[in-house]
C-alpha cells in the first residue's frame, strides 16, 4: 500500500472554505480506483493545521487520484487559502500488509 501525508496549513479566515472543498475532493477520492483510505485530520489544537492521510493500493493508483478532475479543481481551489505550501510525504506501509 502506498501512503502519502499531506500537510496542510491554512489561513485562519478560510479554514472553513477549505474544509468544504476538502469534503468534495474526500467525497470523489473515496471512489477511485485503489483507493484504501482518504482520511482528512485537523490538528485539535490549532484549527488551521491538517493532514489529509491518502491511502492507495499501487504508486500507480495514487498517482493516477493527481489527474482526477476533481483533484485539480481542490488543488486550485484551495491554493489561494494556504498560509504556506503543502507538504506532501510518501510512505511505504508495512502493516496492514494490504
Amino acid at each position: 500500500m502506498h501512503v502519502t501525508l499531506v500537510h496542510v496549513q491554512v489561513n485562519p479566515e478560510q479554514v472553513d472554505e477549505f474544509i468544504e472543498a476538502t469534503r468534495l475532493n474526500h467525497d470523489a477520492s473515496i471512489k477511485e480506483k485503489g483507493n484504501r483510505r482518504f482520511d482528512i485530520l485537523q490538528d485539535a489544537n490549532e484549527p488551521t493545521k491538517f493532514i489529509l492521510y491518502e491511502a492507495y493500493a499501487t504508486v500507480f493508483d495514487a498517482a493516477a487520484h493527481k489527474d482526477t478532475l476533481h483533484y485539480v479543481m481542490w488543488r486550485e481551489k484551495v491554493a489561494m487559502l494556504m498560509a504556506k505550501p503543502r507538504d506532501g510525504v510518501k510512505y511505504n506501509c508495512l502493516f496492514p500488509e494490504d
